[in-house]
C-alpha cells in the first residue's frame, strides 16, 4: 500500500524529532511505498538536510511552519466575505470554550462546538484552496479585528474578555502559524489524495494534513502520538498572559479533539498519554497501544552475561536535571551505605543515550550535557554525606559515588554504565516514557525505580517500585536487592524477557503493519487506476481497499470521484 507518512520537525531531517523510530518503520515495512510530507521547524533543519532515504521512500515534500512568505493573494469581495464568516466562527468558538473542558458541559453542546469548530477550519481550508492561500488573510488586520470582536461578544469567557490589544496580536500571531498548513498544495488527486493512509507522527501541526485529505478525498487517518501535542503546549509559555493561554488552549484542544474524532485509529506507547487522550476526547475504541521500538542488539552481550556486573554497585544512567531527584537518591544512598558498607554509587551521564523522541539505542556519546548547576549542586552534596572518602574523587574505588559519562575511561557505550551495576536505580519525579529502564531491562538488570509516568507500566512485575521522593523507601528497595542475589538474578531475567516480548523494533514494526492493515480493511475502495488504455492496473490498489464499506447514511454524497486515466506519478520533490 501507499502511506502518505505526516511529520512536524522530524523525519527525514538529519536534526528531527522522533526521526529514528520513523526510519525504522519505514525501512522495516519495505513492502510498501512511502510518500513524506515534512513540515520543518526551523532554518537549521533546512541546512542539516535529509537523513539517507530507502528506495520505499517515493516522494518527499516539504515546508516551512517557521516562516511563510506573503502568498500575494488579494481576495475579491466574495472571499472576504468567506473568510470573515469562517474565521470569525473559529475564534469564536475558541473565545466561548470554558478552560480544561474544550467541549461545554453537555453532549448536546459538546456536538454542536465540535460541529462549529471543524465547519470553520474546513472552511477556511477549502477557501485556501479556491483562492491560492490563506497566509495574507491571517495576517490581515480584519483576521484581528474578527479575534477581537469575538473577545467582546457575549458568552465569552473572561480571560478572553480581558484581552489587550499585545494579546490579540500575540493571538493572531500563533493562530496564522498554526493554520500555514491549510495553504500548501499537498491535498491534490497526485498528492495526499493518491495515497492509501496518511499516518501523522504527532497531533497538531503534523495530523492537520492528514484531516485536509480525510475531508478532500476520504483519505483515512492513522494518528500516533508517543508524547501528547496537548500535555506539551499546556506545560509550555507559562509567564503568557491568562488571555493568551486561555485562547491557545481553546484552539489547541479543539484541534486535538478534531483529529481524534476523525482520526481512523489513534495510538499512543504507554497509559500516561492514554489518558490524556480520553480526557481530551478520544473514544476509546479507536485506541491503540503500540509500544516504542528500542534496538536490543547493543545490550545483548550485557543482557546475556549478567554474573559479570558488580553485585555491590548500584547504577544510574540519564541525563542529570532536577526531575531526576539524584538528591533523593544520594541521600538514600548514605542510607544503604550504612547497611551496606562496601555498596557503590555510579551516577553516569548518557545526555544522548536514551533519547525519548527518537527511541535509541546504546551507542557511544561522549560530554557532559544537563543541568551543570544542578551538577555541581549533587556533588558538593556527595563530597558532604562521604566527607571521610572524598580524598580523590576522580580515582574509582575510593569515593562510593563516582560521576562518569559515558564514553570515558571504562563506561565507552550506554551498554557498558548497565552492566557495570548489579543494580540499575531510577529516582525520577517527573517520567514520561522511561527509556533508561527499557535499557536496563535488555541488560537483564532488575531495577529499583520510583513512581512516577510510564514506569509500573513499563516494568511490570520485574522491578521493585518506590514512592518518589522517600529516599528512605528508596533504601530499603536497593537494600533488599543488594542482599538477595537469587531474587536480583530472577528479576533481571523476567526484566529481560519482558522487554524483549514489548519494546524492539520488530514489535513496533509488526503493531503498525496490522494497523495498517486493519485501518484499510474499514476504508471504502475510493480510486481505481488504469493505464494509457484506459485498463485498470491490476494491484495497483491494495485488496483490502476492496473491502465492501458500510452504506452512506441517509442525505450524505459519495464524496469526490477519483477516477483518472493516467497512472499517478512518483516523483522525487524538493522542498517547496
Amino acid at each position: 500500500m501507499r502511506i502518505g507518512l505526516l511529520t512536524e520537525g522530524g523525519y527525514p531531517y538529519v536534526s528531527g524529532d522522533a526521526g529514528l523510530w520513523c526510519d525504522r518503520l519505514v525501512r522495516g515495512l519495505g513492502r510498501h511505498e512511502f510518500d513524506v510530507y515534512a513540515l520543518s521547524r526551523g532554518e537549521y533543519q533546512e541546512d542539516d538536510g535529509w537523513v539517507p532515504l530507502p528506495p520505499q521512500v517515493n516522494r518527499v515534500r516539504t515546508a516551512p511552519l517557521w516562516t511563510a512568505e506573503d502568498d500575494g493573494v488579494v481576495y475579491g469581495r466574495r472571499a472576504r466575505r468567506r473568510f470573515a464568516e469562517h474565521y470569525g466562527e473559529l475564534v469564536a468558538v475558541l473565545c466561548a470554550t470554558r478552560p480544561g473542558d474544550p467541549y461545554g458541559t453537555a453532549d448536546a453542546a459538546r456536538a454542536v462546538e465540535a460541529d462549529r469548530f471543524a465547519s470553520a477550519l474546513y472552511g477556511l481550508a477549502g477557501l485556501a484552496r479556491d483562492e491560492g492561500g490563506l497566509v495574507g488573510a491571517l495576517r490581515s488586520e480584519a483576521a484581528v479585528r474578527a479575534l477581537e470582536h469575538a473577545c467582546r461578544a457575549p458568552g465569552a469567557q473572561r480571560p478572553a474578555r480581558e484581552a489587550r490589544v499585545p494579546d490579540l496580536l500575540t493571538v493572531a500571531a500563533h493562530l496564522e502559524r498554526a493554520l500555514r498548513p491549510l495553504s500548501l498544495d499537498w491535498y491534490e488527486d497526485a498528492g495526499l489524495g493518491a495515497v492509501d493512509l496518511c499516518h501523522a507522527t504527532s497531533g497538531g501541526a503534523a495530523a492537520l494534513p492528514g484531516l485536509l485529505a480525510r475531508h478532500f478525498s476520504g483519505v483515512p487517518l492513522l494518528v500516533t502520538e508517543y508524547g501528547v501535542r496537548l500535555r506539551t503546549h499546556y506545560l509550555t509559555a507559562p509567564d503568557s498572559s491568562p488571555a493568551i493561554r486561555t485562547l491557545l488552549a481553546a484552539f489547541h484542544g479543539r484541534l486535538a479533539a478534531e483529529t481524534y474524532r476523525r482520526a481512523a485509529v489513534v495510538t499512543h506507547g504507554n497509559a500516561h498519554a492514554r489518558r490524556w487522550q480520553e480526557r481530551c476526547g478520544a473514544d476509546r475504541d479507536k485506541l491503540r497501544t503500540v509500544h516504542p521500538g528500542m534496538d536490543a542488539a547493543p545490550f545483548a552481550e550485557a543482557g546475556e552475561t549478567p554474573g559479570r556486573a558488580d553485585p555491590d554497585t548500584l547504577v544510574w544512567v540519564g541525563r542529570v536535571d532536577p526531575v531526576k531527584d539524584l538528591v533523593s537518591l544520594l541521600h538514600a544512598f548514605a542510607e544503604v551505605r550504612r547497611a551496606r558498607p562496601r555498596s557503590r554509587l555510579r551516577i553516569v551521564s548518557a545526555p544522548g543515550a536514551s533519547g525519548v523522541s527518537g527511541f535509541s539505542g546504546a551507542s557511544s556519546f561522549s560530554g557532559f550535557s544537563g543541568d551543570a548547576a544542578y551538577l555541581a549542586h549533587c556533588r558538593d552534596l556527595a563530597d558532604r554525606l562521604f566527607p571521610a572518602e572524598t580524598d580523590d574523587p576522580h580515582v574509582i574505588g575510593r569515593n562510593p559515588v563516582s560521576f562518569e559519562e559515558v564514553g570515558g575511561p571504562g563506561l565507552p557505550t550506554v551498554a557498558d554504565a548497565y552492566a557495570a551495576g548489579a543494580l540499575v536505580v531510577s529516582s525520577s519525579v517527573v517520567e514520561g516514557l522511561p527509556v533508561g529502564l527499557v535499557e536496563a531491562m535488555f541488560c537483564g538488570r532488575a531495577t529499583v525505580s520510583t513512581e512516577a509516568g510510564a514506569v509500573v507500566e513499563v516494568i511490570g512485575g520485574t522491578g521493585l517500585v518506590v514512592p518518589p521522593r522517600d529516599p528512605q523507601a528508596l533504601a530499603g528497595a536497593c537494600v533488599s536487592l543488594l542482599r538477595d542475589p537469587e531474587r536480583r538474578e530472577r528479576l533481571g531475567a523476567a526484566a529481560r524477557a519482558r522487554a524483549l516480548e514489548l519494546f524492539t523494533v520488530e514489535q513496533n514494526i509488526a503493531a503498525f503493519h496490522g494497523i495498517y492493515l486493519e485501518v484499510l480493511s474499514r476504508t471504502p475502495l475510493r480510486r481505481d487506476l488504469f493505464d494509457g488504455a484506459g485498463t485498470p492496473l491490476p494491484f495497483a490498489v491494495p485488496a483490502e481497499a476492496h473491502v465492501a464499506a458500510p452504506a452512506p447514511a441517509p442525505g450524505r454524497g459519495r464524496g469526490p470521484g477519483w477516477a483518472t486515466d493516467t497512472p499517478v506519478s512518483v516523483i522525487a520533490e524538493g522542498a517547496r
